[in-house]
């Protein structure tokens, strides 16, 4: 993975950087009034203009400027002398400064000011051994006597504790935030480790939105995912274990009655019963593992385009045979255009199969199985109708799960499994299965699938 596309180190290089800056910044503001507070030596300017006049009296102007070099090493900025307005050695103050120097010499009094913040400057009148009216100006960043080697110490170690303290801070947040995460997704997965299927990680932590909480959305879904596998894997486990218990009984008082009859035409009619038996629990098993894989999803599913209404008509020749033994007459209603959906074709195929083998079931002899397929609006819809009992309507919304036999299901054979299949296949195609009763009787159920992305332009283009 690219660090670059990461939003932990972009989180991580934000925060260090602010801190940083936070530590000049602050740094240089706390020292600056560290220097201004905590400073017990003042600048003496009288004394320090008087030190000046004296230097120049006893060595003149090379005296002179050899002390207010000095000076410039003691913290003062710039400093210069002045009789009768002019310099006495050469200075280096502003030159703002220097075009007030007439007014505030003319004034005739000892001038401290701050012009601006971080910037001092005093004007001091003296008098020479021979009465001469001298004026000492210097410039300062400060108001104490401080030496520029002793400032850039001071600074340095309040930015060294700063940097130590804030990137302390930073580094503990940013080991907390993660931390969190991390800690979460340990104790769930604890929990589920320990059998505690309904574990989650949700938002705990305070997550951003980053990989930790990509992670933790992930193991949700993963969590969900395997809870719902597990939970169904031990319905179905119960729901066959119950179904299988009165066919198995059943079973057993066959062979019984079997083994204890006398008559070899009789044992014979049992053993024949029995087979019944087995090749009915031979299908309901095979069912019940058919919707277990629907339920459980079937990785891998070869898809393709299929003409549904092909494959209605092709459903309907296999179960013209079923549909002649018991008398009911199968009704096809196609149109010649195709109606291509994307899916699998054998699951379609086991849909549809239930589908109308349902319907020829609950129909009675000389009854009539109407089979109609359409396309619109980007869907197709395939309609199976019988003139069956129909449902009663507190039953419709429980029509479709598994092993569930309405009260009207007395009169035919099965498990509850074929309408439950068809309606997961449906759903595995993005579609949807409905039931409604017929006025009149019987049973209403469409099947709606997606058409092929083609095939739905094709359609909303006519």
């Amino acid at each position: 993975m690219n660090p670059f596309k990461s939003s932990i180190y972009w989180r991580l290089l934000i925060w260090f950087c602010a801190a940083n800056l936070l530590v000049l910044f602050l740094g240089s503001y706390l020292t600056q009034r560290f220097v201004e507070y905590t400073t017990a030596v003042e600048i003496n300017w009288p004394a320090l203009a008087q030190d000046a006049n004296q230097h120049y009296e006893n060595g003149g102007a090379p005296a002179l400027a050899d002390w207010l070099a000095e000076q410039r090493h003691e913290g003062i900025l710039a400093a210069a002398l002045y009789e009768d307005g002019q310099a006495l050695s050469p200075g280096r103050l502003p030159p703002s400064i220097q075009r007030s120097l007439p007014a505030w010499f003319d004034a005739g009094q000892d001038i401290l000011m701050q012009p601006r913040p971080g910037l001092y400057l005093s004007v001091q009148q003296v008098t020479g051994s021979g009465g001469q009216v001298r004026h000492f100006v210097a410039l300062s960043r400060s108001h104490v006597r401080l030496r520029p080697q002793t400032r850039a110490t001071i600074l340095l170690g309040v930015q060294l504790t700063l940097s130590l303290l804030l990137i302390g801070l930073v580094g503990w947040w940013v080991a907390r935030s993660v931390a969190k995460p991390v800690e979460a997704l340990r104790n769930a997965t604890r929990r589920m480790a320990a059998g505690e299927l309904s574990s989650r990680v949700g938002r705990k932590g305070g997550m951003a939105n980053d990989e930790l909480a990509q992670l933790a959305h992930d193991f949700d879904a993963m969590a969900e995912r395997i809870e719902a596998l597990v939970a169904h894997d031990r319905r179905v486990l119960q729901d066959l274990s119950h179904e299988l218990r009165s066919p198995l009984a059943r079973l057993h008082l066959i062979l019984d009655l079997a083994q204890n009859s006398a008559d070899p035409a009789q044992a014979a009619a049992y053993f024949r019963q029995a087979e019944s038996e087995i090749a009915r629990l031979d299908r309901m098993t095979g069912e019940m593992l058919a919707l277990s894989r629907l339920e459980g999803g079937i990785p891998g599913l070869e898809c393709e385009d299929i003409d549904l209404a092909e494959l209605a008509r092709e459903c309907l020749q296999q179960a013209a045979l079923d549909a002649q033994a018991r008398g009911v007459e199968l009704l096809p209603g196609f149109s010649a255009t195709p109606i291509i959906v994307y899916g699998s074709a054998p699951l379609l195929e086991r849909a549809l199969d239930n589908l109308i083998a349902n319907a020829i079931k609950f129909s009675a002899e000389g009854g009539k199985v109407e089979l109609q397929a359409s396309a619109a609006s980007g869907m197709a819809d395939l309609s199976v109708r019988d003139r069956g009992p129909g449902v009663p309507e507190a039953e419709l919304g429980s029509l479709f799960r598994p092993f569930f036999r309405g009260s009207n299901a007395a009169r035919a054979e099965g498990h509850g499994l074929g309408l439950s299949i068809a309606q997961r296949v449906a759903t595995i195609h993005g579609g949807e299965l409905r039931a409604a009763n017929r006025e009149g009787g019987g049973l209403d159920v469409h099947l709606r699938l997606p058409l092929a992305p083609a095939d739905a332009l094709a359609a909303q283009s006519e």
